[in-house]
């Protein structure tokens, strides 16, 4: 949804499930054990993540212990978000998307692809495979494409960003724009708002005013169908790849050290440039 004082417009992405863990192959619901958060080592490409249920990264020594019982058996929604953007900060994934062949040994061969080795060995390792990339590229393409479509249509320009659902309230802001999920936006104005849905159902519930309120404004409300708005595929193309051309290293460190009074910060620029993102 899109709007102001004046008007509000709302259109749904074909966005499908991948951001839920679905259609990924080590993807799973969000519960306890499921890879949330991932860090990728610049010069080692070793992976450190964190669990669903415990404080600890992988990396810690208590590690173990303290996930001892718990069955790491995939990544949710924001993990996938986080292992991406890793991977293409570290240069293990192109701006097109493609696993590149990289020195470690954390990329294995996969039939005619490549995939990344983020947790555990052998069988039961998870993975994250090009058909995953792909998976989120998609995805994320088709939420930009329906967002630059209410731009359009509205005339409004976004000053601020609210995140609703638990995918929004666990997603990392600059991961999220980092993709290429949503437009590019000072990080003071992107926040989560949590259940979004259930506080509206809860307030309607309780209030005939606001509930009177509610009943008023969703008639005014634009829909925009993006399943048969011709330009909505004209917006998706362009977002299919990942926002940040590697060729391009000054305009790379510019756009991110903007961003140095919030989490972001661009200390250096090595190679294409990905070297400069870090996240406190």
């Amino acid at each position: 949804m899109l709007g102001d004082r004046h008007c509000v417009y709302a259109a749904s992405s074909p966005t499908g499930p991948a951001f839920e863990g679905a259609q990924i192959s080590c993807g799973q619901r969000a519960a306890v054990g499921a890879i949330e958060r991932v860090r990728i080592d610049r010069a080692t490409l070793e992976p450190r993540c964190k669990v669903i249920g415990r404080d600890v990264w992988s990396d810690d020594p208590l590690f173990a212990a303290e996930t001892e019982g718990i069955d790491i058996s995939g990544v949710c929604g924001s993990g996938i978000v986080e292992v991406i953007a890793e991977l293409f900060l570290s240069g293990v994934i192109a701006s097109d998307g493609t696993i590149i062949d990289v020195s470690t040994s954390r990329v294995v061969t996969d039939g005619r692809t490549r995939s990344f080795v983020l947790h555990g060995s052998g069988e039961t390792a998870l993975r994250v495979t090009q058909n995953d990339v792909r998976a989120i590229q998609l995805a994320k393409a088709a939420l930009r494409a329906g967002i630059d479509l209410l731009v359009e249509r509205s005339g409004i320009a976004p000053a601020e960003i609210r995140l609703a659902g638990a995918f929004g309230a666990h997603i990392d802001p600059p991961y999220a724009m980092m993709l290429g999920l949503i437009p590019d936006s000072p990080r003071a104005g992107v926040r989560a708002v949590g259940n979004a849905a259930g506080s509206g159902a809860v307030r309607a519930l309780l209030s005939r005013s606001e509930r009177a309120d509610m009943e008023a404004g969703a008639r005014d409300v634009v829909k925009v169908e993006t399943a048969t708005e011709p330009r909505f595929q004209e917006l998706f193309a362009p977002h299919s790849p990942f926002p940040m051309q590697p060729q391009r290293p000054r305009i790379w460190l510019s756009w991110w050290s903007c961003r140095t009074r919030s989490r972001w910060a661009a200390s250096a620029v090595v190679g294409d440039g990905r070297a400069g993102f870090e996240t406190a």
